[in-house]
């Protein structure tokens, strides 16, 4: 009966293409699926979003104007970006830095006995026990020098490398700032500009007294702390803000390259690493048990399906995205339940000592990790949306019009980045020695994406009069204006065959408009919100209305109905009354409510398969055409 009801528009007159039986089962368990996973996808935003707020960027951009642009008028106006030798260095952290750090007065200048021997920067946030200051060496001679050089230069401190690093006794021998101190294994090693650096080195704290902090740092200068070997100084610490629940990790990075000079840099992590301390957060715990339910659900599916289909269920490329999004976020689980365990055990230890640095960097290493996974598990999580909406028409033309014309762009493909990686190459020989965007060859290559972009600096590539505007022009020419007009091409051409092809076939998409109503009905007559609408179809199914909508549709396939009958009469015997039929003879008939939507799906089947093969013919048509035009050309 409900399918009967589907045929008219509500409101109108105008039939409604229909489709098979077979067909909108499918449609409508895909929509029981989209619900289910709608409920999963809410899940998972309430998970991931739960765990991020505008407060982390207030917090890491007060951070970053306190300890990287606020300079002192006593140190010449030094601030930490604009280091540049060892003296700068050192004018920073015995200025700038010890006045960031110690906040020993509270509002109104005045001292509370509740704040004694702490420091509160900017008043709100709490500094966690003291700061580590760590400086990683390299070894004198574990470079090459060449031959006619050997007399001239007796020392050599290559760029830092593992086994070139200096873990010897150095300077007074007589503390742990002197002495190579080793990491734990877990922890991170720290990925700079000029290198990468293991997680060991010469290690001292700065008292919580700013004076005796100032003291120190001027006793390890006056006696050469920092040396030729030097390749790095790492300075870190930490901060809670109960008023939002976060720590903020301060890691400021000093790096001394081979070629001199001084590169700094820095990296301020605001995370909430307690998380479970209001009811809100009790709430996001519970989504989290109902997304890890979610993901051994679709696990149990994933399994079952390659069990049935075997290889070819790899053949799919919705599958591959199903599998890939379960892995992601089995590894995001994994690490949320590594960071989990990690705060627990670890911060009663961290926090058992004022006077010594505690590592949370650590901590939110695993934290930042967490983040990202869940982050890309978000992505693919919105990406298979695509797979239930593939139902609706214009989606169909799109994945066609992908599908159909992947080898040409692959092809294509080709030929494009030979020509672009022959240009990234060209560029990075030419200016990469002078231009900051050319210096390697990753910039060289997102540089020119900006170029196709429109933004690019041209002036920069004018450190060579001539080879620079030959190569800006060429490549703009080339690429630009020839190669992604191809592609676009391509994908044009693509897309006006498959409309020609969809416009040939008849409409049998059912919107899922009508989909979400009949569900919604259905459900509303469970809850017995609402009459069923069954009923009052079996007192109108034979009325003249009905009588003649079915008529249409034996007129529309009058040249099969023999064979329906035929198909049909050897159970029953069926009468379709002819378009005059009275309502009161319609009364009468013999005709039942499930023969008479049997009908309906044997005369809806056949109209799907005659447009089908009407289809096909056309695109004989179509063929034979443009063969006869072709041999016709031929001729001439």
């Amino acid at each position: 009966m409900e399918a009967a009801a589907e045929q008219k528009l509500s409101g109108g007159g105008v039939t409604k293409p229909r489709m098979s039986y077979s067909r909108e089962l499918e449609l409508k368990t895909t929509l029981r699926e989209l619900v289910v996973y709608i409920i999963f996808l809410f899940t998972l935003c309430l998970v991931t979003f739960g765990m991020v707020s505008t407060n982390m960027f207030h917090l890491n951009e007060v951070m970053s104007r306190l300890f990287l642009e606020q300079a002192s008028a006593e140190d010449e106006g030094i601030d930490f970006n604009s280091i540049r030798n060892v003296a700068d260095f050192w004018k920073f952290v015995e200025g700038p830095l010890l006045d960031g750090l110690s906040w020993d007065k509270w509002y109104g200048n005045l001292t509370s006995d509740l704040q004694e021997n702490r420091s509160h920067i900017y008043y709100e946030n709490l500094m966690l026990g003291v700061a580590q200051v760590r400086q990683l060496k390299v070894r004198n001679n574990t470079c090459s020098t060449y031959p006619y050089f050997q007399n001239f230069t007796k020392d050599c401190y290559p760029k830092y490398r593992y086994r070139s690093e200096d873990k010897s006794d150095f300077g007074l021998k007589n503390g742990s700032e002197w002495k190579y101190s080793f990491a734990a294994s877990l922890s991170p090693w720290y990925w700079g500009e000029v290198g990468f650096y293991s997680s060991g080195g010469y290690i001292f704290t700065l008292p919580k007294s700013k004076e005796k902090s100032r003291e120190k740092l001027e006793f390890l200068r006056k006696n050469g702390w920092l040396t030729r070997g030097t390749r790095v100084v790492f300075i870190d610490f930490s901060t809670y803000n109960a008023n939002v629940n976060l720590f903020c990790i301060i890691r400021l990075v000093v790096e001394f390259p081979a070629t001199g000079g001084v590169i700094p840099s820095s990296r301020i992590y605001s995370v909430k690493l307690l998380r479970y301390v209001t009811f809100y957060d009790y709430f996001l715990a519970s989504c989290e048990i109902a997304f890890c339910l979610f993901i051994i659900t679709f696990i149990i599916q994933e399994l079952i399906e390659i069990k049935k289909l075997k290889m070819e269920y790899f053949r799919s490329v919705w599958n591959w995205l199903d599998l890939l999004l379960v892995v992601v976020s089995i590894l995001a689980i994994g690490f949320n339940i590594y960071r989990t365990m990690a705060v627990s055990l670890l911060m009663e230890k961290l926090l058992s000592d004022e006077n010594v640095y505690p590592d949370f960097y650590f901590l939110a290493f695993w934290q930042i990790l967490y983040d990202n996974m869940i982050a890309i598990c978000v992505f693919f999580a919105f990406m298979k949306i695509f797979k239930f909406v593939s139902f609706n028409k214009t989606m169909t033309q799109l994945s066609s019009t992908l599908s159909r014309c992947a080898s040409n762009i692959c092809g294509f493909a080709v030929m494009f980045f030979i020509i672009f990686f022959a240009y990234a190459q060209f560029s990075y020989l030419v200016f990469g020695p002078q231009v900051k965007d050319f210096s390697t060859f990753p910039n060289c290559i997102f540089s020119q994406f900006r170029i196709v972009l429109g933004d690019f600096n041209f002036l920069i590539i004018e450190v060579n009069r001539i080879l620079g505007p030959i190569y800006f022009i060429s490549f703009v020419f080339f690429v630009f204006f020839i190669l992604l007009n191809m592609f676009l091409a391509i994908i044009n051409d693509t897309y006006s065959e498959v409309k020609a092809d969809f416009a040939g076939i008849p409409s049998q998409e059912i919107h899922i408009k009508d989909l979400v109503r009949q569900s919604c009905n259905n459900t509303l007559v469970k809850l017995r919100l609402k009459k069923p609408e069954v009923e009052n179809l079996e007192r109108k199914e034979f009325s003249s209305t009905k009588r003649k909508d079915i008529s249409k549709l034996s007129k529309r396939s009058s040249g099969n109905e023999k064979k329906l009958r035929s198909r049909k009469g050897r159970k029953h015997h069926l009468r379709i009354p002819p378009d005059n039929t009275e309502p009161g003879a319609a009364s009468q008939s013999s005709v039942s409510p499930a023969e008479f939507q049997q009908l309906l799906e044997y005369t809806a089947e056949l109209e799907e398969e005659l447009n089908n093969a009407n289809a096909k013919l056309n695109r004989i048509m179509k063929s034979m055409q443009q063969m006869k035009e072709f041999s016709g050309m031929t001729d001439e």
